[in-house]
């Protein structure tokens, strides 16, 4: 149990779903861009404050605390960090303006906090009424025993109900949250999922494409409560992964982008980026370093929009080709060739080296921990031959040409997913090289597959670290692309096919809780019942445990 009690649940006010967030004084580069399909805007007439509270980016003195107040004109807004919750020791405080220019959400950093402390924090209007409670820590500074996270992704919110945020906050046993990515998705309502669950509704009613259809989707997610009450409780460190832009997204484009109907990517990409800096309780630097007192450091970094070069097509390799030998050829042929350019990058070269000598800091500190909060996953999965045996004629065409595409090209020595690590090997190799020269013990968290896999990983035969690589909150995994095959054993046949995995679950939801200390990293994989009702109760648990400088996991 936390040291301080979390704050009473406040009444969540709702949202009209049904209109668009209207505000002024927007850039027209970003709001110019109108969705093609986007229903006619109207007047949010919701005043106050509207979303509740967050807060993050800690720092041993320091925290960023979040808010959304919405006037008739700009407003300044007080706001007040404090050791109790009746506010009696204020530590920090300020103002901050509310304006239509950040569409009324308002960013404050509190600083000369003290490290490794709870506090509380609120923000106050003109009028005396008030936001909810927040509830924020600090990381620690100097020697620390222990540091707890639960690390969450791909949160789909028409697939079911957010329940291990839920389970989360009532377990009130963490230090800090960790998003990986996948907060929300971009898809109209009944694309993905095509069947939502009832009352799962999303706006606006279109595929998010302008600034104005970004900003409401946030608002739509935050309309959630279990959402809302896990960022009212614990200081969060996120980044974004794909869908908080568009699916499969780089640098230069997105599979769920086309110019020619969605006008340019860049304007797209500025106006995800813009909303998402404006609704959640992050800095603007795209990667980031956090210090855990001696015992870690944790590297944020950012895969997806900076640098990533477009990831390769398995199906735009195979194009044209009827014959098992042609396809073969063809993917052999591009094994050997294009596959390991090391041009093609995930991070930049920028990025690149800011880890490289991070990582070498954080060892010379002595640190026994260096862990990376990144997006997709780092070790190699190949298909094993019983996936493409769990293929039927009743499957989505696009789902059964994938499963025989990642079939084909593991006979030719290729990955599974070309849009995770294993699609750019010359970076991930970069990557691992700077970490054995510097020594680290990588302990690195992923999202993105919806499924939880847990990895020992190696270069050449030589211990790098190990992977925690989480389900989805939400999102469905294998389960719901095989349903022929019994989860478990498909489960099984890709951990005995692929060296690095030591284990898999391809079919339940649930989130992850790491737990630090200086001699060992825990890992827990943490699976709910069900999403497609409220319910808190676990289904199962699955337990990781990694010793400080063995860069292997034992258990499971």
């Amino acid at each position: 149990m936390l040291p301080n009690h979390p704050p009473a649940a406040c009444p969540l006010p709702s949202i009209d779903r049904r209109t668009l967030l209207k505000s002024g004084g927007v850039g027209a580069g970003l709001l110019g861009l109108a969705s093609a399909h986007a229903p006619l805007i109207a007047q949010d007439r919701a005043t106050g404050f509207t979303h509740g509270v967050a807060s993050g980016e800690p720092g041993a003195d320091r925290v960023l605390l979040w808010s959304r107040y919405r006037a008739s004109q700009d407003t300044s807004v007080t706001w007040e960090v404090a050791s109790d919750a009746d506010f009696t020791n204020v530590a920090a405080s300020g103002a901050v303006i509310a304006g239509p220019d950040s569409d009324w959400c308002v960013k404050a950093q509190a600083v000369g906090l003290a490290p490794g402390r709870w506090y509380y924090y609120r923000f106050i209007a003109p009028d005396g009424s008030t936001s909810e409670t927040g509830r924020t820590r600090t990381l620690p500074q100097g020697p620390t025993e222990r540091f707890r996270m639960a690390v969450f992704s791909c949160s789909n919110m028409g697939f079911g109900y957010f329940n291990a945020y839920a389970h989360a906050a009532e377990a009130n046993e963490f230090d800090v949250v960790i998003h990986t990515g996948d907060y929300f998705y971009e898809y109209a309502p009944g694309s993905y999922p095509d069947d939502p669950v009832a009352g799962r509704d999303i706006a606006p009613q279109n595929e998010i494409v302008a600034l104005t259809d970004y900003r409401l989707r946030h608002a739509s997610y935050r309309s959630d409560p279990d959402l809302r009450r896990l960022t009212q409780l614990y200081p969060m460190i996120m980044g974004w992964d794909d869908h908080e832009s568009a699916n499969d997204s780089y640098a230069t484009g997105a599979q769920n982008h086309q110019p020619e109907t969605e006008g340019s990517w860049d304007v797209r990409k500025a106006a995800a980026i813009r909303a998402y800096r404006e609704w959640l309780p992050v800095s603007d630097d795209p990667w980031a370093a956090y210090e855990v007192g001696d015992l870690a450091t944790l590297f944020r970094l950012e895969t997806r929009l900076t640098a990533r070069s477009r990831p390769p097509s398995l199906q735009e390799i195979l194009k044209g080709q009827t014959s098992p030998e042609d396809m073969i050829a063809s993917l052999t042929a591009f094994r050997d060739g294009d596959y390991r350019d090391p041009a093609r990058t995930m991070l930049g070269q920028a990025q690149e080296s800011w880890l490289a000598s991070g990582l070498a800091r954080s060892v010379g500190a002595g640190k026994p921990w260096q862990v990376l909060a990144q997006q997709v996953i780092m070790g190699s999965i190949s298909t094993p031959p019983a996936m493409a045996g769990g293929v039927t004629e009743d499957m989505p065409d696009y789902v059964r040409q994938r499963v025989l595409a990642a079939g084909t090209a593991s006979r030719a020595g290729l990955p599974l997913n070309m849009d995770a690590w294993d699609g750019y090997p010359a970076a991930r190799e970069r990557l691992m090289k700077s970490a054995l020269a510097a020594d680290a013990n990588l302990l690195v968290l992923a999202g993105d597959s919806h499924n939880a896999w847990a990895f020992d990983l190696d270069l050449a035969g030589e211990r790098v670290g190990v992977e925690f690589a989480g389900q989805s909150v939400t999102s469905p995994g294998f389960e719901g692309y095989l349903p022929g095959v019994d989860p478990r054993q498909l489960a099984g046949a890709v951990a005995a096919h692929n060296p690095q995995l030591k284990w898999a679950n391809t079919s339940q939801r649930g989130y992850v809780a790491v737990e630090l200390t200086p001699e060992r990293a825990v890992g827990e994989y943490r699976f709910l019942t069900t999403v497609r009702q409220k319910a808190t109760t676990l289904a199962g648990t699955r337990r990781f445990i990694s010793g400080a400088g063995e860069r292997v996991l034992k258990g499971g």
